[in-house]
This record gives C-alpha cells, structure tokens and sequence, in this order.
C-alpha cells in the first residue's frame, strides 16, 4: 500500500474517488443522514468545517486502486495540542490492516506538527466505532443526530410554539437573512457565536474565538459548498443588540434536506425561549424560500438540554448517534511499511 497527499482543488480524479468511498462507506454502516453531496464534499476536503489547516491523503493498494483515504485538521489558534483526522477506508477493502496503517501514517503527521493528542469521531454502529476501541482511544463527547420531517409536523403546531415563543419574548423583534453576514453584522454576530462557549466539549477543548474575520472565512465555505444558508436572528428593541441566532444551509445538490447549523442564545437574554423563537421562524422562512425541504437534520452534543428540549418540542426524533475520541499520538506507532511521510506520495 503507498500513500499519496492530493490537492482537494485541482486533483478532481482523487476527490471523485475519495467521495465514492464516503458513499460506499455511509451505505456499508446503516448511516441514515445524507451523505455529502460531491461540491460539499470536494469544498469539506478543501478547507476542512474551519479555517485551521489541513492535508488529505489517499491510499492505494498494489493494483493501484484508492482503497482509503484520511483527512488532518490541525488547529492553529486554539487546541494547538490537537489535531483531528477523518479516515475511511473502503468497506470491501476493511480488517486487513489498512485503516491501523493509514493511522499510524496521520500520528506521523499530526507529531510532526507537534501535536499530542488525536480526535476523531465514529458513528455508534459503525465499524469505526469498533475500530477506536481496539485502539484503547477513549470517548470524548457523544453527539446525536435527529431529524424532523416537516410533513409530520401536526397543524398548528408551529403556531402554538410561535405564540407560546413569543408570550415570553416581549421586547425582542425578529430580523433574517440569506448568505453572507452583512458589514453591519460581523461583530454582533460573532459575539453571538462566541455565546456558545458555554456549550458541551471535551475537558481541556478550548472554544473557538469569534470575530468577523472568522465569520467572515465561515460564510465564504459556505459559499464554496455550493450551499444556499439562511439566518435568523432575535434582536432586543431595548439597545437594539442581537440576542439569538440560528443558521441552516440547503445543499443546492441535494435540496430536500436542511442542516442545521448552530443556534445560540447571549447569556443575558437566556430565559426568554428565543432559541425556540428564532427556529420556529427559521421553519415559516423554510416554507416560503424552500419548500422543497423535508426533512431537516441536526446535532446536538449530550449535555446540551436547554437546545435538546427545544428540538424535542419542535418535533425532532433521534436519528443516529457519533462518538468522539482521542488517543494520544505518542502511543499509535507509525507502519514501517508506509515510508516517511512526506510533501509528496509515500511509495511502499
């Protein structure tokens, strides 16, 4: 087996074959959700879900065939201890070494990069649950998937929730808006977004620091996705600051889902059922800009009840759940058989 680094941007013959393992893979472990759509996936391998820096390896069997491939994220503003790897390896081609190969390949990367510590998530029925364990790697966060199908949503439903959303919402007006965060915008949304430090994570995670420049780099993946993204926002009328905010994307390839993407709510205005405000007009702007939309996914990291229970009331139903790991890289020995890894490819 040799390993070979690709450029995601230009190399479109190794992220085809990248994402027919991801679809492969997805059908070979039940997982529910929908897979990346090929523009998401391609813009994903590119620039990661952040703007921390990241590499993508393929591996290829001695017939020359891609038979896995991993990506690396290593942070470089918070968490430097850390870097995350997403790995796959074909489900006809797995328990024969390769995947235990293939990491040992990633620890060199993330050691030579003076990282210390491995994350990376499995779905609970996957075959890389099974995988992480035999490693001795040990469970971080559990986060679960829910879905809500909007046909299934009982009438009047929504306007319940929106009347009941708004009795105790007095003094809070809602604004929204499709793509990219206006100037006027950037730094109230940030600091909305940096509300969520309070979230779930891992012991010793730092959160991510918000500013506009981050807002503005997420937007523009957002936009390299080829998805289209909506925002909602409750504002207070007294001071006029943003208060909440919930965002959800549509993949224009596949435009019967929608992902949600985070929902926070400023401590000093928690209590107020905003985070249940600015969802249930999220769905009445759905209806009217996407109504093909049908179902509509989420995560949620354990420990996060104030937004489970809103989820619970909008009618979301568990789907799956992912666990996350994290094994140290001093204790993943690196495959003699990979060669040193390298700018270019490693040739077995």
């Amino acid at each position: 087996m040799r390993t070979e680094r690709f450029d995601p941007a230009t190399d479109t013959d190794a992220v085809r074959a990248c994402h027919d393992i991801h679809l492969a893979a997805y059908r070979a472990d039940g997982i529910r959700r929908p897979p990346m759509s090929p523009r998401t996936f391609q813009a994903w391998l590119r620039y990661g879900w952040t703007e921390d820096a990241s590499e993508a390896w393929l591996a290829r069997d001695d017939d020359g065939d891609v038979c896995g491939w991993y990506l690396l994220g290593v942070p470089e503003r918070e968490n430097r201890h850390l870097a995350g790897v997403n790995l796959v390896v074909a489900p006809a081609r797995r328990r024969a070494g390769r995947g235990t190969a293939l990491l040992g390949h990633a620890a060199d990367r993330a050691r030579q990069a003076g990282r210390t510590l491995l994350t990376g998530h499995t779905e609970e029925s996957s075959a890389g649950t099974g995988f992480a364990r035999s490693l001795g790697a040990a469970q971080r966060l559990t986060g679960t998937f829910s879905v809500l199908r909007l046909g299934a949503i009982p009438a009047g439903h929504l306007a319940e929730l929106r009347r009941k959303a708004a009795g105790a919402a007095a003094g809070y007006s809602l604004v929204s808006w499709e793509g990219v965060t206006a100037e006027h915008r950037l730094v109230e949304v940030a600091a909305l977004l940096g509300a969520e430090a309070d979230a779930p994570r891992a012991p010793g995670e730092d959160p991510p620091g918000w500013d506009p420049a981050r807002v503005r780099a997420a937007d523009q993946r957002t936009a390299d996705q080829g998805w289209r993204f909506y925002s909602v926002a409750a504002r207070a009328e007294r001071g006029g600051a943003l208060a909440a905010i919930t965002q959800l994307g549509v993949d224009a390839l596949d435009p019967s889902w929608g992902i949600q993407a985070l929902t926070a709510v400023a401590g000093p205005h928690r209590g107020h059922r905003l985070g249940l405000l600015v969802k249930v007009a999220m769905l009445e702007l759905l209806a009217a800009h996407e109504p093909q939309v049908a179902q509509i996914v989420t995560l949620t990291a354990e420990g996060n009840e104030r937004m489970a229970a809103i989820n619970t009331e909008l009618g979301f139903e568990v789907l799956e759940r992912q666990l996350s790991w994290e094994i140290e890289t001093a204790r993943i020995p690196r495959p003699a058989d990979l060669g040193a890894p390298g700018a270019g490819a490693d040739q077995s």
